[in-house]
């Protein structure tokens, strides 16, 4: 079952409409600073944003006012698309604390890549920053994606989303899953709070919700965008379980039932470090992305040699790649994103 079977009327038989204020034609004007020229066509002269894009250090954006569309380049030409390019699965490995990775993101948030090849454009993973405390300059927006997910390292981040009540607040180790298509935003957000976010295909657009207001009156949350059902888990609340390899424990965040088998979030951690051994494994899968919450590890790779990671750090293995992890910490917890090929 796709779409949204469970709301009548389905907000998804508006994508028509969507879709055609999206593809109407649009004046393409270059501009140097993409930030002042939105804060010029939209505080001086009247014009409301439509779209952004990327999220992570946006060069494109649709406005529209006075019977004109308009959409603002800055820099090189840059599309957003829809469609799944074909994988390109790679090693990668970054590191924490490296400054010059840190670019200004939309609504004045910091962006740090953590998938800087994005697998072929297949993924987008994003540790982001809300450095000063206070409200957020967000706004309603949806994506076109195939799932996102938002997972709190740190601080606490006050968000709304589409049919799904009151604002809530996400506290560490709490994460949602964002269905394709649902109306959402964050509100405020403590000084430092830290989300990352991880989501497929890496090049998609923000667009901007003009009609919908948040939170809105109807509640409903069983209801479908796309197949695919929202989930708010609730650190706090979860069961931690043992997991497949000996040693370790696991926090479920149903996730993976949520989007039909498509992607898989758990927290991992270090029940019993001393037991753990470095057993040889290896994925099938479109993604599989570590990120390491707390502590420090090794992973071992093949004949590569081996890496150190520690607080911060996150690495993308890619399918095929025989791999173990050592050295565990006490410490150890790490945020284990999958993605499943064929699904």
């Amino acid at each position: 079952m796709t779409g949204d079977e469970s709301r009548d009327p389905p907000s998804d038989a508006d994508a028509d409409a969507d879709a055609e204020t999206e593809t109407e034609t649009e004046t393409v004007v270059p501009c140097d600073d993409l930030d002042e020229a939105l804060a010029f066509l939209t505080g001086r002269l009247g014009f409301r944003l439509d779209a952004i894009f990327p999220a992570d250090s946006p060069r494109v954006a649709s406005v529209s006012g006075h019977g004109l569309r308009l959409r603002l380049v800055c820099g090189p030409p840059f599309e957003a698309s829809a469609a799944l390019p074909p994988l390109r699965p790679s090693f990668v490995l970054t590191r924490a604390g490296e400054e010059a990775s840190w670019v200004r993101g939309r609504a004045g948030m910091r962006y740090r890549d953590l998938v800087p090849d994005r697998q072929g454009g297949r993924t987008i993973a994003s540790h982001i920053q809300l450095r000063e405390g206070g409200p957020v300059a967000d706004y309603v927006h949806f994506h076109e994606v195939r799932y996102q997910v938002i997972f709190c390292r740190a601080g606490w981040v006050r968000v709304v989303y589409e049919d799904q009540g009151a604002p809530f607040v996400l506290r560490p180790g709490d994460c949602v899953l964002q269905p394709p298509r649902i109306r959402h935003r964050v509100l405020e957000s403590s000084a430092g709070a830290e989300v990352i976010e991880v989501g497929s295909p890496a090049s998609h657009e923000t667009f901007v919700e003009h009609e919908l207001e948040l939170p809105n009156d109807r509640i409903d949350r069983a209801r479908l965008w796309r197949g695919q059902r929202f989930v708010h888990h609730v650190a706090a609340e979860a069961p931690w379980r043992p997991w497949q390899a000996s040693g370790f424990e696991a926090r479920d965040t149903g996730i993976a039932e949520a989007t039909g088998g498509l992607a898989d979030v758990r927290v991992l951690r270090a029940r019993e470090p001393e037991r753990i051994e470095p057993v040889p494994t290896s994925h099938d899968g479109e993604l599989l992305l570590v990120f390491v919450l707390e502590g420090e590890v090794i992973l071992r790779r093949d004949a590569a040699g081996e890496d150190r990671l520690a607080k911060g750090d996150a690495c993308v293995i890619p399918r095929g790649m025989v791999h173990a992890w050592s050295d565990t910490s006490t410490d150890l917890e790490l945020l284990r994103v999958e993605a499943r090929a064929g699904v």
